[in-house]
């Protein structure tokens, strides 16, 4: 099965993604030790019959399906002579998955990435009732580098004291990886390193929690609606709508972006009809075929069927990727919202999920993306209008100056006009 989005969360192995620590309340058997290991020179035949399976896929989809048809010049063929040896003999689903996004690495894409098993359970049960530690991961540049990204309020990991920032070496001794499950109740020795080099060495005990909500309205301030959206998931831009039906023109709307992985390509364009003139071109894609598309602003902002005058912000940072980069470069270019906080990722090409024999799954780009204006994010990233990056002291003690930077700017905005209005 094949799912069309943008880049997005399920990526876990690739170079920026992020992944949240959640997995079923089930027991799982325990880790081989080093010494089973040792001893455990093939993998049993069902193993090797299931890798070829999962590396002919892989392989064949590249091939077929990649948005670029000469694969950035890497010799396809001889990947396959190189990694598919590696990949039958993998004993499992860490050493399989580690040699298909090796192989995936030549292609020098970082949406290019296979998730194992155990990261697409965790992504597919991610709203909903499971165990947790309660941390967002974020990887670097380095594949195997994890970086605390969030700590969830409330969770079993603030409780054991750990900090954004910090850097996850192990969990029970061996290196963390997208594979790794933790359970209900049972607990797990984390390694990590703080900002100044340390070793912090926590005991945490994942425990059941509701997921988080994907998409959270504040209306605290007077005069501000905060829309922050944790990716562009189902029902993204009915829900945008819903929020903003009848609302005063005088109510600035923020859009908060910030560490949202992307989503569905459908979802961004809907959240864009409800502040675009229906109709108006956005972007352009284009196939491998070379075939260009032009994305315009027809999705589905519920009952609205005209976008809303209120003034627009879009909250950016540079874990804001795929269609959290796309949306504010919309807006931006048709000076009808203002970018504020941190240049972008620059990962936004047209990707797909493809299921793979094993319950893993593949991100694959399938289409190049540009903007109305022809600049190509790639790479690149959005630059904000306005520079307002948060400080990690500043995001372990919960202020936002962002957002208040954000806010200022609309009521300069919103000044400047009525000044205008007054001549």
């Amino acid at each position: 099965m094949k799912r069309i989005r943008l880049a997005r969360f399920v990526s876990v192995l690739t170079a920026s993604a992020t992944l949240l620590l959640a997995t079923a309340p089930t027991p799982a058997p325990a880790a081989p030790t080093p010494d089973v290991v040792a001893e455990t020179s093939a993998p049993s035949l069902e193993r090797m019959r299931m890798n070829q399976r999962v590396f002919d896929r892989v392989w064949n989809e590249v091939r077929r399906g990649y948005y670029d048809p000469t694969l950035h010049g890497v010799d396809w063929r001889a990947a396959r002579d190189r990694f598919r040896p590696q990949a039958l003999a993998a004993l499992d689903d860490r050493a399989l998955y580690h040699v298909l996004n090796e192989m995936l690495d030549l292609l020098d894409d970082g949406h290019a990435g296979a998730s194992p098993p155990a990261a697409v359970r965790r992504q597919d049960r991610q709203y909903q009732r499971r165990a947790v530690m309660g941390l967002t991961l974020m990887a670097g540049e380095q594949r195997d580098v994890w970086t605390v990204e969030r700590v969830r309020p409330g969770s079993p990991a603030e409780a054991a004291g750990v900090q954004i920032g910090w850097t996850l070496n192990t969990l029970d001794g061996r290196a963390w990886g997208a594979d790794v499950e933790v359970f209900d109740g049972r607990p797990v020795q984390l390694a990590l390193t703080d900002e100044t080099g340390a070793r912090r060495d926590v005991t945490v005990t994942p425990r059941l929690m509701d997921g988080p909500q994907p998409f959270v309205a504040d209306r605290s301030r007077p005069g501000v609606l905060v829309l922050t959206v944790e990716q562009f998931d189902e029902g993204l831009g009915r829900w945008v709508g819903s929020q903003l039906d009848g609302l005063a023109p005088d109510v600035d709307v923020i859009l908060d972006l910030r560490a949202n992985p992307g989503g569905r390509l459908w979802e961004a364009e809907s959240v864009l009809t409800c502040f675009l003139p229906r109709g108006q071109a956005w972007a352009t894609r284009t196939t491998r075929s070379g075939r260009a598309i032009v994305l315009r602003a027809d999705g589905d902002c519920g009952d609205h069927d005209g976008p809303v005058a209120n003034p627009v912000a879009v909250l950016v940072d540079r874990a804001s990727r795929s269609a959290a980069e796309l949306t504010p470069a919309a807006l931006q270019e048709a000076g009808r919202g203002v970018v504020v906080g941190e240049t972008t990722g620059g990962s936004v090409l047209i990707a797909q999920d493809t299921d793979l024999p094993d319950g893993g799954r593949l991100t694959l780009s399938r289409s190049d993306f540009v903007t109305r204006g022809g600049v190509r994010l790639e790479r690149r990233g959005v630059t904000p209008d306005v520079p307002a990056p948060r400080t990690l002291a500043q995001r372990r003690s919960g202020d936002d100056p962002t957002l208040a930077a954000a806010i200022a700017a609309l009521d300069q905005a919103r000044s400047a006009s009525v000044a205008v209005a007054e001549r």
